[in-house]
């Protein structure tokens, strides 16, 4: 069993800033892609941004320039820094892991979800 555990996140005025966290804990024998979506209120779950194993990157192209993702392998964690905060930002932030277990299942694991308000 996997799970994800997401923090961060919180009520910030617009311009301001973020970090938030996620950390793969369970029967891991190793993570593939981590990602970040978000879902805001009356819309539908979109990709903010996913990170491979090996570092590469790919940003949702509406949301390239205020969304940086990285992580850190040896933690199993994914951070996503989010820069110049607007109204507009304000969603619940999930964290997603496609998950090779100690079984040697794929498995693909989403977090509780984190919100985040951003306040005008």
């Amino acid at each position: 069993q996997v799970q994800l555990v997401e923090s961060g996140g919180g009520l910030v005025q617009a311009g301001g800033s973020l970090r938030l966290s996620c950390a793969a804990a369970g029967s891991i024998f190793s993570i593939n892609d981590m990602g970040w979506y978000r879902q805001a209120p009356g819309k539908q779950r979109e990709l903010v941004a996913v990170i491979s194993s090996g570092g590469s990157t790919n940003n949702a192209d509406s949301l390239k320039g205020r969304f940086t993702i990285s992580r850190d392998n040896a933690k199993n964690t994914v951070y996503l820094q989010i820069d110049s905060l607007k109204p507009e930002d304000t969603a619940v932030y999930y964290c997603n892991a496609v998950v090779l277990t100690t079984s040697l299942r794929d498995l693909e694991v989403w977090g509780q979800g984190t919100l985040v308000t951003v306040s005008s």
